[in-house]
């Protein structure tokens, strides 16, 4: 079975391409071919894959990375969403016309084939791909309409897979991430970061920014949840999804508040000190507008898994990313 995965350098991916090499994906030997504009590490690992480079948004890399005719192709890469909307243009070169450049790829291949190339596309859409009024929780029938150019991108993307899944150029899905935390590492440029920030740099000993309000409630799940859905999406046999090729996933429902009350919980009140209130009304009027909680029942019926509470999100983080003990019983 060969597997692509593009955007590989990212957390999500990179995680994802440590799974599949530890675990494997099915019962089938796998063929790891791992891409990305930035060169993606896996230490040891690295000698046992398929490493390429390039710009996902020039047909020429589109068509290199589709010649292998991959099996299973997950597409994670994009232009996140502060940053898509103050580059205007660059969001939409890569977040639109690159997953146009690959489906365009797959059908050239598939009517090659005579009709026998038909890759299972993976592609990791957004809830910003919604905009409000919003009803208590958002159900499966809830209309897209996003208020964000990265919304507006994702939501492009979707209408392809499944214009190109009703052809049957792919098997294709497309699935809404709620907001992944806690992220390790650096922010990065999405309206979301803080999200991360404000559990990952305390727990760290460091200062972090709130710069919305407290009040404010999202919608989140782990990336071991991330890593979980994506792995489920690979084996499921996506007939069952119908013509509605897109999913809202499960997560966990909370506000800011709550986060900080779990973050008390398991490193208590000196920890949630660290957090400082500062207001960015940019960020604000990005993230005011997305969605605060889901009831994902096509999702959930077809086996997709998340969190069962922020809290378990954190302890997730904890176990994955802090020295152990140092947070247990207090």
């Amino acid at each position: 079975m060969k597997i692509l995965i593009i955007g590989a350098a990212g957390m999500i991916g990179n995680r994802l391409a440590k799974s599949i090499l530890k675990d494997g994906l099915s019962k089938k030997a796998h063929d790891l071919t791992l891409f990305d504009v930035i060169t993606p590490t896996l230490g040891s690992d690295i000698n046992s894959i398929t490493i390429k480079t390039g710009n996902i948004a020039d047909p020429m890399v589109a068509k290199e990375l589709i010649a292998n005719k991959p099996d299973i192709i997950f597409h994670l890469a994009a232009i996140v969403s502060g940053a898509a909307e103050a580059e205007f243009e660059k969001g939409w070169h890569i977040n639109a016309q690159g997953t146009w450049h690959l489906l365009e790829e797959i059908r050239k291949f598939h009517i090659a084939s005579d009709g026998f190339y038909t890759p299972k596309f993976i592609y990791t859409s957004s809830i910003a791909i919604f905009s409000g009024p919003y009803p208590n929780a958002v159900d499966d029938d809830f209309a897209p309409n996003p208020e964000t150019s990265y919304g507006a991108q994702k939501l492009v993307g979707e209408v392809l897979i499944n214009d190109y899944t009703r052809k049957r150029f792919v098997n294709g899905v497309a699935l809404r991430f709620p907001t992944i935390v806690v992220r390790p590492g650096i922010p990065n440029k999405a309206a979301s970061s803080f999200y991360s920030s404000i559990i990952r740099e305390p727990l760290n000993g460091n200062e972090a920014i709130l710069p919305v309000s407290d009040t404010l409630r999202h919608w989140f799940a782990s990336p071991r949840s991330a890593i979980g859905f994506l792995r489920h999406a690979a084996i499921l046999d996506l007939t069952k999804l119908g013509k509605r090729r897109a999913l809202n996933l499960p997560g966990v429902s909370c506000s800011i508040a709550d986060q900080i009350i779990s973050l008390e919980a398991l490193a208590g009140a000196k920890i949630s000190k660290l957090i400082k209130r500062q207001a960015d009304p940019v960020i604000e009027s990005i993230v005011t507008r997305w969605p605060q909680s889901f009831i994902p029942e096509r999702a959930t019926s077809l086996g997709f898994i998340a969190d069962d509470s922020f809290t378990q999100i954190i302890q997730n983080y904890i176990d994955e990313e802090i020295e152990p003990g140092l947070f247990n019983s207090q």
